[in-house]
């Protein structure tokens, strides 16, 4: 399940399989969805990131 996080009065949503965080729901779950089927990163999705474990 995608983890809402406020960071500095903005809303921020990690993909508990990679950590990675991003500006919304959707690209979320998205990495997320496919973190957990391939066991991997899917790199068009990724590049939305805007942090890693902040």
């Amino acid at each position: 399940m995608v983890k809402e996080i406020d960071r500095n009065g903005k809303k921020y949503f990690k993909c508990e399989e990679c950590k990675f965080y991003y500006k919304t729901r959707y690209l979320a779950v998205r990495c997320q969805e496919w973190c957990e089927q391939n066991a991997s990163c899917n790199l068009a999705i990724t590049k939305h990131a805007v942090a890693k474990d902040f």
